[in-house]
């Protein structure tokens, strides 16, 4: 079977203090990224600005903003000037009092290909998400592209087996996520090392159990909470851990940045070893589809 590659560049970053350094920065990245052969560039989740869901504002709502709008008028602007796929991440205002988490897909004319809905919501200690996003609407469809089907999920989605596998049935080449995740910095060494661990191992368990390649783009540094002078749980911010990868249909590392540095993380993916992995692996033969209806329930009392 014929080598089908595909260079995709992750980048990642810390946040630059404002929606203007952020998208100036993006743009001298993305530019990096296709003056290195980049084709397809993944962005990180919410990469206008802070992450913002370590406490509950309504002032943090002034950040949302229509699609299409300001941002994604820039964006679609920089995939064309780069000829590139690039993949965002945007505060969606969708309507007074109805916002979302959206993935916003451009084309490399600068057109926009499609977007995704967070469809995962999190209300924890430090990512109190639920207050700020509606869950998504758009189910779980992969978007076209001329680089090929996009199968996009966002942070929390990542979790989720049924997320990935819902992509992989509609046809998507590869699993990309736009990601938020970091430390509390208070947790002792070894629970950090379990979560990271965790992560990582959700991440490579989506290439095994589907057969594709999956990017994960997430940003870096220490982020302050708002909340810190009430000395909750929380309240000491997030370090955001990197760590960003790009891994094979067997779930090897194919490309992984470290915790701490920003980077333009670039790796050559070949899109035709999935159907070579399904071949001997042919877990979608196999399910069990016809045993599987309580998976539509919450629990099994």
């Amino acid at each position: 079977m014929s080598k089908k590659s595909l260079t995709v560049a992750l980048v990642q970053d810390r946040d630059q203090g404002s929606v203007e350094a952020n998208l100036a920065n993006i743009e001298t990245r993305v530019a990096e990224a296709a003056s290195r052969g980049a084709k397809l560039v993944l962005l990180q989740e919410l990469h206008n600005g802070a992450y913002f869901c370590q406490h509950e504002s309504t002032h943090e709502f002034d950040r949302a903003e229509p699609i299409p709008g300001p941002s994604t008028e820039r964006l679609g602007a920089l995939a064309k000037k780069h000829g590139v796929v690039l993949v965002s991440s945007l505060f969606e205002r969708r309507a007074a009092g109805l916002y979302h988490n959206t993935a916003v897909v451009f084309e490399t004319d600068g057109s926009i290909a499609g977007k995704y809905r967070k469809m995962h919501i999190p209300d924890d200690p430090g990512f109190y998400e639920k207050f700020y996003f509606t869950p998504g609407d758009l189910g779980f469809e992969p978007i076209n592209t001329s680089v090929g089907r996009l199968g996009v999920l966002v942070c929390w989605d990542q979790w989720y087996p049924e997320a990935a596998r819902l992509m992989a049935l509609a046809g998507a080449d590869l699993l990309l996520y736009p990601t938020a995740i970091g430390w509390d910095p208070d947790d002792a060494q070894d629970e950090k090392d379990r979560q990271r661990g965790a992560w990582l191992l959700s991440h490579r368990g989506h290439a095994v159990a589907n057969g594709l390649p999956v990017l994960s783009c997430n940003r870096i540094g220490h982020e302050p909470s708002p909340l810190a002078s009430e000395k909750a749980v929380g309240a000491s911010g997030i370090r955001f851990w990197g760590s960003s990868h790009v891994l094979g249909p067997q779930g090897e590392f194919i490309a992984e940045a470290g915790t701490d540095d920003a980077e333009v993380l670039l790796a050559e993916v070949d899109l035709g070893r999935s159907e070579q992995v399904r071949r001997i692996w042919p877990f979608l033969r196999d399910r069990r589809i016809d045993a599987y209806q309580d998976l539509l329930r919450r629990y099994r009392d």
